[in-house]
C-alpha cells in the first residue's frame, strides 16, 4: 500500500534512542524528511547520519531540552525552516519516572509533567501555528496505556499519559476545522533502553529478583512478550499518512492485550 508519504516533512522529539529513533527510521523509509531532536547532541547527530545514510532523506539533528519553553520554540521553529514545512509532528520524547507514590518525589512528579506532558503542549504550541498557516497538518502523540490502564506502581506515568489523552481530545475538536487532526499512540511495555531502568525499579518497590520483575509484563500480556520498537513505529507510520487523516482524536493501544492488573504480585502469575 502506498501511503502518500512521499516527499512529505516531519517532526519528531526524542528521535536520538528507542522508539524515537524507529519512528524517524520507518518515516524516512516511506520517503519523509524528518527534523528531530533530543537533549544530548553526540547520540542525537549520530542517530541522524546513520538513518539519512541508510534511507537517503534529510535528517536533521537539532538539540533541545523540550522542559524549557524557549528551546522548544527554537527547536520547532528551526524544524519548519530547515524543513519548509511541517507535515507532521511526532511527540515522543519523555518518559515518567515509576513507583509507587510513597517513593515518588517532588521531583519524579515534576518530571513526568514538565517533559512527558509540558515538553508535548510546547511543542504543539510552536507547531499548530506553523499547520494552520500552511493548511492542515497531523499529530502523533505518543502517550501510554497508563493512562486508560491503571496500575499502583504507574501512578505517575498514568496522571501524565491521562492529561496527554484528554488534551489529544481537545484539540482534535478544536483544529479539525482548520485541517489538522490529532491521534494518540498509547504503547504497553515496549524493549527500549529505558526498560532494564523500569525493571529495576519494579524489582525494588515489588521486592522480586531482577528476574522476576522482567517477567512481570510479559505474563500480563496475551501474547507472552513486550512490544518492539519498530512495532509501534509501523503504528505510528501508518498514522501519520494522509490515508489517515479522518482518525481524529482516536486514542489507539498497542499493547499486545495487556491487563495491568496481571502485574500485581498478589495475583497468581502461573
Amino acid at each position: 500500500m502506498d501511503l502518500e508519504l512521499q516527499g512529505k516533512t516531519a517532526v519528531v522529539t526524542g528521535g536520538s534512542e528507542g522508539i524515537g529513533k524507529a519512528i524517524v527510521q520507518a518515516l524516512a523509509r516511506e520517503g519523509v524528511d524528518v527534523a528531530m531532536c533530543a537533549r544530548r547532541a553526540g547520540p542525537l547527530e549520530a542517530a541522524a547520519a546513520e538513518v539519512a545514510g541508510a534511507t537517503g532523506r534529510r535528517i536533521v539533528p537539532i538539540t533541545a531540552d523540550l522542559t524549557k519553553d524557549e528551546e522548544a520554540r527554537r527547536f520547532v521553529e528551526a524544524a519548519g525552516e530547515a524543513l519548509g514545512r511541517i507535515d507532521i509532528l511526532v511527540n515522543n520524547a519523555g518518559a515518567a519516572p515509576g513507583g509507587v507514590i510513597e517513593h515518588l518525589t517532588e521531583d519524579d512528579w515534576e518530571l513526568a509533567l514538565q517533559l512527558k506532558f509540558m515538553g508535548y503542549v510546547r511543542c504543539m504550541r510552536y507547531a499548530l501555528p506553523i499547520m494552520r498557516e500552511q493548511g492542515g497538518g497531523r499529530v502523533v502523540n505518543l502517550i501510554g496505556n497508563d493512562g486508560v490502564k491503571t496500575s499502583y506502581w504507574e501512578v505517575a506515568p498514568g496522571a501524565a499519559n491521562a492529561a496527554g489523552q484528554n488534551l489529544t481530545k481537545s484539540l482534535a475538536g478544536q483544529y479539525g476545522k482548520h485541517g489538522i487532526s490529532f491521534v494518540a499512540v498509547n504503547p504497553g511495555p515496549v524493549r527500549t533502553e529505558r526498560w532494564t531502568g523500569l525493571v529495576q525499579a519494579m524489582s525494588r518497590d515489588m521486592r522480586l529478583s531482577y528476574e522476576e520483575a522482567d517477567q512481570l509484563a510479559p505474563r500480563s500480556i496475551p501474547l507472552g512478550r513486550i512490544a518492539e520498537t519498530g512495532e509501534v513505529a509501523n503504528l505510528v507510520v501508518m498514522l501519520a499518512s494522509p490515508l489517515m487523516h479522518f482518525v481524529n482524536g482516536s486514542m489507539i493501544e498497542i499493547d499486545g492485550g495487556q491487563e495491568k492488573a496481571l502485574m500485581d504480585r498478589s495475583r497468581d502469575r502461573d
